[in-house]
């Protein structure tokens, strides 16, 4: 292999793994907040029970479940419908775990807010932060990725970082030690992508190798054990795996054919192999469609295929999968509909998507607003959201002065 080609697949590889970030960039959706038209929407992202989002013009948007500031507001009010964070237009993205969020601005600073009872913002403390707050005073993050209580960063320079909880050396600093600040994971500066679950990281090195450590129990870290690992485990030998993503105890990821491939625990059928047997080595998924990127939530997992469609399986209480009922599926199943889908992600019970002409769809649980139709009312398949059912302008906690 030349150098050229050699540097075209890695390049191709990056691209894939960072996912949200690079296919979102395309889309366009109208918000409206405080009765004004403020944005088109370039990337969205779900978190436990709230919702993310950034406009092409780089403002960030908020709903949900508010517990300890995760909205970024500097309140804690449950928000119902899309609700603008502060004035700024710097935002490049943005990713949500299940009590806090993280985002990088242009200038490729890295702020993070919401829950921090184990330093998971990163910003030395343990106090919930209510607004954005900066992480250290370094301009070069490239990529994030939010857990459940840890943090997971990857730096313009290929290296990888970590901090928050660590019990069980999800972190994968080789302790168990909670870190309080970003601490360097190896020496490597070939890291591509990095996915944090609930206790346990996924990641893929530049070359196409895939690595895994933290939480075991489920198998989850695809090493064929249950045994916890505290530093980066190599899973297998191969060399084409272009994108991965970690659940809450399942690990989803694809190579570089479009071959989809699940390990973990499997309660819900959220491996999609046709039971509910949990696997400790990466199994292959029969589907038939050529898939784009995939998405894990708590207990259910998505897919995008190539030709425009949604492919949903796993937990579906609330109706998550979009499938019109709230029956589990442990096999991927098309969700039946007439839009063209570029996007999906999953959050703890509820699943967002973009569609190809820009237009933004939520469906699952809503007992929070997460769905962001301005109501709590849970929906079975996926709901258009916009200015005219968002809510924005009857709901009175979508108006709230928010800033940064």
């Amino acid at each position: 292999m030349t150098r050229e080609s050699g540097m075209r697949i890695t390049k191709a590889r990056v691209a894939v793994a960072l996912g949200l970030v690079a296919i979102l960039a395309a889309a366009v959706f109208l918000l409206s907040g405080r009765g004004e038209t403020i944005a088109l929407v370039k990337a969205v992202y779900a978190g436990g029970g709230h919702t993310m989002a950034v406009g092409v013009d780089g403002s960030l948007w908020a709903w949900g479940d508010n517990g300890s500031g995760r909205l970024g507001d500097g309140t804690a009010t449950q928000r119902r419908a899309p609700t603008r964070i502060g004035t700024d237009t710097d935002w490049a993205s943005v990713f949500a775990g299940n009590f806090h969020t993280l985002a990088i601005r242009t200038d490729g600073s890295l702020w993070a807010w919401g829950r921090n009872f184990s330093s998971q913002l990163g910003d030395g403390t343990r106090a919930e932060r209510r607004r954005p707050v900066q992480v250290g005073e370094d301009r070069d993050w490239a990529f994030a990725s939010a857990g459940v209580s840890h943090t997971m960063g990857i730096r313009t320079d290929g290296s990888l970082w970590a901090w928050g909880y660590n019990r069980y050396g999800h972190l994968g600093d080789g302790t168990v030690v909670p870190r309080r600040v970003p601490v360097r994971i190896g020496e490597g500066t070939n890291w591509a992508t990095v996915s944090a679950g609930n206790f346990h990281t996924s990641a893929i090195d530049a070359d196409g190798s895939l690595w895994t450590w933290g939480d075991n129990r489920f198998g989850q870290l695809g090493d064929g054990t249950t045994a916890e690992r505290r530093t980066p485990t190599r899973v297998g030998d191969g060399t084409n795996w272009v994108s991965v993503s970690s659940g809450g105890w399942h690990t989803v990821a694809l190579d570089a054919d479009g071959s989809l491939w699940t390990w973990g625990r499997n309660y819900s059928g959220q491996l999609g192999d046709g039971t509910t047997v949990e696997r400790h080595t990466p199994t292959r998924i029969e589907i038939d469609a050529d898939l784009a990127s995939v998405f894990t939530g708590e207990f259910h997992t998505l897919a995008v295929s190539t030709d425009g469609g949604i492919w949903a399986w796993g937990s579906n209480g609330s109706g998550r999968l979009g499938d019109g009922t709230t029956t589990a599926r442990n096999i991927p199943a098309r969700v039946e509909s007439e839009v063209a889908w570029v996007s999906v992600s999953g959050g703890w019970a509820h699943t967002v998507a973009l569609a190809d002409d820009g237009s933004l769809w939520t469906w699952g649980h809503n007992f929070s607003g997460q769905l962001g139709d301005g109501t709590r009312d849970n929906r079975q398949v996926p709901m258009r959201i916009t200015p005219e059912n968002e809510g924005a302008a009857a709901d009175p906690e979508a108006t709230a002065e928010a800033g940064n």
